[in-house]
């Protein structure tokens, strides 16, 4: 009796007393059973020896005639060769290539399906593959029998046995023309009726898209209309990236994808997760867990480097680059997923998919957001006349997609915390090479001169373990790790030690520093994640949530450098130091300055460092204008004197702080920048919050943990976020929050006037979160109000005008060319708070002072 708990390959788990398993002609699917029990057939449901003997030690039965066996065994025999023949066939699976004609089918996909079968042939299934495409039948047969023609098999397969198999493959495989409905319903009647012919059950089919994102919606509508395969079979559809260009486009391919298929359905394909050397990452890490675990963390890495280096140009291809540029192609998706496999906790199953995902995916939601500062980019010198020439544009274009990019990223969570993962991609430069590098703390200091350190003794040596993903000095997938670490343990069947080879260095030291390994069958990506597309492991692709998460990281800092001019540079090895980068806090930057011949234009552009801080009047109190770089710094070196100022006379510092992003780049400088900043003696409170749990993306305290207060030691008692969520509620007027808030204002502010409030303006005139019209908080007695905003989060709690007033000082921050508008405006008009409520803000018996960026003052 067979018992089936899912229909798939690697899914299906069958309960046999014993199996046999007969190759079917051509290499068909395998046939098992469960036999009769031998005591059975012996009459007894005792064991066969003891049957032969009484408990009083007589010779009885088969002992007293050894021609019984004979005759038993070949009755055994007969009976297992009966329930072979009736046992039911495991099934039929049909491989369907869309785009079979196209360049990465003839490269690596049908050699993939050919390596397949190699794997599979002769064990549970049948197989047959299905090339199609929109090219004409003559013309597409043609093709793939010139592609079989040129199969191989791997080193370890004798010629005879790889050309038989090859043979095999051929006639399973067939080309056909599929573009209508119509072509539709017809493969799915041919793979029916040749599932009938054999006699065979069917277990599934494999739709792999190899054809751009636009063609996807058509397809999917008639496989899901007219090519699903019938009850009990399953259905896998693989898709190819690029799946969006940003995090809009790619929830509305989701979406539409998510009309036809199932998410257990659709296998997203990353090739990265295919390399040998990033499928290793998490198995390494579960294999040496011991070792690991009191390394991998913050307090013991360094930081951690994700990187690939190309030396090809994008000639050829710059139609498809300047839609999505290097950040798209590589580092959203390929080196991205890499980081996941890297950060994420590590399941106590590896071999669970469904966990493997869900920690994938708090490694995503862990990831701290990416600013306009986080990155570095570079285009090579002959990018935009390659663009010119091949895309037909005027000799006056410039493209600013950039061909380079240095990312810094950071990790929200206690394992990581303030280790940099520095990921880095780009094209023509001077190797090819792929590997994560991770590299750890020396705290070591050795008496003896170097010449005498020992590599798997001396600690001050580097420790690094590094998954070399291709190419470069070694040529090949490997696994380092350095021999004063540990000795890793790998899985003997399928990696090898790397053999001596003088003279080689990896990251500045010999070879001969690392315990190297190297697997020993080398696997194309492909390869490799067809077979997991067939066993149905969904932790080897990319699932619509990991998707969306990915995009939902990248897309605010994609927007934030769509107009960034990158740095140009020549290609190749003579690009020397120029795109050498450094990271300081949460900021990245070129370590040499561009010379001056690669920056176009009839001159070098004016710095920032060319102008001063302009100082002058607006509405009648001090304006400080200066370029966003500087205007930040200034107000940061304001607020430390502020702040050193009321701790020397009071004690403590209480400052009132706004959300938005303005006041980023504030909170990133005083992080980094003001170590003298009397940080245990500030109180920090909130101007205003969105009615938005303070854990959400939305919440101004949210963006005032994540750029400030994880950065700087603030006592967490000194901390006053509003108390918008009560009683799993939100900013409900019977919670009464607004008061609660008031109520401690007052018990811990002297006369409830603040030391510093930051404000900010916005476009229509609101301060804080007070809007024109407010009903509230524009007058009258109320310290803390609930408020609405024009805008979602509709619901807000806000400091009220009058308690913004008490104020010692307050500073307002305006920057951008979309505030020139309302700048211009709100100077003429006088004190009309109902109208405009930044208009009201005067403090009583304190200072007002504007600080203005160039674009905000000057347009």
């Amino acid at each position: 009796m067979e018992r089936r708990q899912s229909d798939g390959p690697g899914q299906t788990r069958t309960s046999h007393g014993c199996k046999q398993r007969f190759e079917a002609e051509r290499g068909g699917p395998a046939i098992a059973c469960s036999p009769t029990p031998i005591s059975r057939l012996l009459g007894s449901e005792s064991d066969p020896d003891q049957a032969a003997h009484s408990t009083d030690g007589q010779e009885r039965g088969p002992r007293r005639h050894p021609g019984c066996w004979k005759m038993l065994t070949v009755a055994m025999c007969m009976a297992l060769l009966g329930c072979l023949q009736a046992q039911e066939l495991r099934g039929h699976v049909s491989v369907i290539l869309l785009g079979a004609t196209g360049d990465l089918a003839r490269k690596y996909l049908w050699q993939g399906l050919f390596q397949l079968y190699l794997d599979e042939a002769g064990k549970d299934y049948s197989f047959s593959f299905h090339g199609a495409a929109l090219t004409s039948t003559k013309q597409g047969q043609a093709f793939v029998a010139k592609v079989l023609e040129s199969l191989s098999c791997p080193e370890d397969v004798a010629p005879d046995r790889c050309a038989e198999l090859k043979g095999q493959f051929q006639r399973l495989s067939a080309y056909r023309h599929l573009a209508t409905s119509e072509d539709y319903v017809a493969l799915s009647k041919d793979i029916e009726a040749q599932v009938q012919h054999g006699g065979l059950r069917e277990a599934g089919r494999i739709f792999y898209f190899s054809v751009p994102p636009f063609a996807y919606a058509d397809i999917a509508r008639n496989i899901n209309s007219s090519c699903r395969p019938g009850p009990g079979a399953w259905l896998r559809v693989v898709l190819e990236k690029p799946f969006g260009h940003d995090h809009l486009s790619a929830q509305q391919l989701a979406t539409e994808l998510g009309g036809f298929f199932r998410e257990e359905e659709m296998y997203r394909v990353d090739h990265y997760l295919g390399k040998q050397a990033v499928a290793q990452i998490l198995p390494f890490r579960d294999q040496n867990r011991k070792a690991l675990d009191g390394l991998w963390s913050r307090h013991h890495v360094e930081r951690v480097e994700i990187i690939m280096k190309e030396t090809v140009d994008a000639e050829g291809r710059t139609s498809f680059y300047e839609e999505y540029g290097v950040i798209r192609d590589v580092l959203q998706n390929h080196l991205t997923e890499v980081l996941t496999l890297v950060a994420m906790e590590l399941p106590h199953n590896i071999s669970s998919s469904e966990s493997v995902l869900q920690h994938k995916l708090r490694a995503f939601r862990a990831l701290r957001g990416l600013q306009k500062g986080s990155a570095v980019l570079g285009q090579y010198q002959a990018y935009s006349e390659q663009v010119r020439r091949e895309q037909q544009r005027p000799d006056s274009f410039r493209s600013l997609t950039p061909t380079f990019a240095g990312v810094l990223v950071h990790m929200d969570n206690l394992r990581w915390e303030g280790v940099p993962f520095i990921l880095m991609s780009g094209k023509a430069l001077d190797e090819r090479v792929g590997y994560v590098r991770i590299l750890f703390r020396n705290q070591a200091y050795c008496v003896l001169s170097d010449e005498r350190w020992v590599a798997d003794q001396s600690q001050c040596l580097p420790r690094q373990i590094v998954f070399y993903i291709g190419h470069g000095e070694l040529g090949s997938p490997a696994v380092l790790v350095s021999r004063n670490l540990f000795r890793p343990s790998l899985p003997s069947e399928s990696w090898k030690e790397l053999g001596a080879r003088p003279g080689l260095r990896l990251f500045g030291r010999p070879l001969s520093d690392f315990y190297a390994y190297r697997p020993v069958r080398e696997q194309d990506a492909y390869s490799v994640l067809i077979s997991r597309i067939f066993h149905g492991r969904k932790d080897s692709f990319v699932t619509t949530e990991h998707l969306l998460a990915s995009w939902g990281f990248w897309t605010p800092l994609l927007d934030s450098l769509a107009h960034e001019v990158p740095r140009l540079y020549p290609g190749g090895a003579e690009n020397g130091h120029l795109l050498d980068f450094e990271f300081g806090g949460a900021q990245l930057c070129f370590s040499q300055q561009q010379p001056e011949q690669l920056v176009p234009g009839p001159g070098p552009a004016p710095m920032p460092s060319g102008f001063q801080v302009l100082k002058a009047k607006y509405r009648e109190s001090p304006l400080i204008s200066a370029w966003p770089e500087e205007l930040i710094a200034k107000l940061a070196d304001d607020i430390e004197a502020t702040a050193v100022r009321a701790v020397r006379r009071f004690g403590t510092f209480h400052l009132a702080l706004s959300g938005g992003s303005s006041p980023v780049p504030l909170f990133q400088q005083l992080a980094t920048r003001h170590y003298g900043f009397p940080w245990a003696h500030t109180h920090l409170w909130l101007v205003d919050e969105r009615c938005v749990p303070l854990w959400d993306p939305e919440s101004n305290f949210q963006h005032l943990q994540t750029h400030l207060l994880q950065h700087i030691r603030v006592p967490y008692y000194n901390i006053h976020p509003m108390p918008v969520h009560l009683h799993q509620r939100l900013c409900a007027e019977e919670d009464q929050g607004a008061q609660t808030y008031a109520s401690e204002i007052s018990a811990l502010v002297a006369n409830s006037s603040f030391d510093l409030v930051l404000l900010g303006m916005g476009a229509d005139g609101h301060t804080a979160s007070l809007f024109p019209q407010s009903p509230s908080g524009l007058d009258g007695e109320q310290l803390v109000v609930l408020t609405e905003s024009p805008s979602r989060p509709f619901q807000r709690m806000s400091l009220s005008l009058p308690l913004i007033n008490r104020a010692r000082k307050v500073a307002v921050l305006v920057m951008g060319r979309v505030k020139r508008e309302i700048t211009m405006l709100v100077s003429r008009v006088g004190h009309e708070p109902k109208k405009w409520p930044i208009s009201g803000v005067l403090p009583s018996s304190g200072q007002l002072v504007w600080y203005m960026d160039y674009e905000a003052f000057l347009g």
